[in-house]
């Protein structure tokens, strides 16, 4: 079976990894964890990261079959709807975005107009299923614990595992949003760390661990495996679970949570406007 070509796209305000997957024997594509880029302070949005992916796609003539998230980001918009406008193709994300979306609904007092079903993105992902990028064949891996709905695509030998793990030397996804679990997360970490030792694993993001000068965006199941600081080899769910905890007990909210779960539970399109003709987000006082 082919392995994938992968071209990987920083955005360096998030510290973001998003990917364009592409299928050595055709020109079929797809698109993994776009960035709308955002600035907060006022309130304005921006598409240069993704026209970045879309000059790319369009200058090596390739076809987006899919534009995937591996979960529903807390630390940046989806560019997902302009990229879907612009070059088609079928959104994705995990089945269990029902379940980010009945937290958050609530959270955000979203109303009745904001379905709770994940009728907003195109295919719902549960464990086991395969999709094709031409030649390709993907499959995916449950991987909760960060957040219920956590996905891990493996294509060829490639996978993309979101945020369930980072470089070796800077560790593992945090658990303490609603609906995150360290125990779970050993255990998806188990699953993405059974693959072949060659494995290559495509990270979503990087912070340039101390001592570390360079962004990382790939690193092995076998590095990971030997050297992950917080899980390799000989660390028990016990121990994982006692450090996680603590350590997450010790860290501030994203600076873009509010803005992008409202954003990215509704598939990256943003709230509807109000009366006025304005679209608003919303920051729950004291909530979090």
């Amino acid at each position: 079976m082919s392995n994938p070509i992968v071209q990987h796209f920083f955005d360096e305000p998030t510290n973001t990894f998003s990917y364009v997957v592409r299928d050595p024997d055709s020109q079929a594509c797809a698109i993994l964890d776009s960035v709308l880029d955002f600035d907060y302070a006022a309130g304005k949005t921006d598409v240069r990261s993704a026209d970045e992916i879309i000059e790319y796609i369009r200058g090596n003539d390739l076809k987006v079959e899919w534009i995937l998230e591996t979960h529903v980001h807390a630390d940046h918009l989806s560019a997902a709807p302009y990229l879907h406008e612009k070059l088609g193709g079928k959104t994705g994300i995990g089945a269990h975005i029902r379940d980010v979306q009945e937290i958050f609904g609530k959270a955000f007092n979203a109303g009745t107009e904001f379905q709770r079903d994940g009728s907003q993105f195109d295919m719902l992902f549960k464990e086991g299923d395969t999709f094709a990028i031409g030649g390709l064949e993907g499959r995916v891996l449950h991987t909760p614990g960060h957040t219920p709905a956590c996905l891990t695509y493996v294509i060829g030998d490639a996978a993309f595992v979101g945020d369930t793990l980072f470089m070796p030397d800077f560790g593992t996804a945090r658990c303490d949003f609603p609906g995150g679990d360290a125990r779970t997360l050993y255990q998806s970490i188990q699953k993405v760390l059974s693959l072949p030792a060659e494995t290559r694993i495509f990270l979503c993001h990087d912070y340039k661990a101390p001592g570390r000068d360079e962004y990382q965006h790939m690193t092995t199941v076998a590095e990971q495996r030997a050297a992950n600081i917080h899980v390799h080899e000989g660390v028990s769910e016990e121990e994982f679970v006692k450090m996680r905890t603590e350590r997450d007990a010790t860290l501030d909210m994203p600076r873009l949570i509010l803005p992008s779960v409202q954003v990215n539970m509704r598939a990256g399109h943003m709230p509807p406007a109000e009366d006025n003709g304005q679209v608003y987000l919303k920051v729950p006082v004291n909530l979090f």
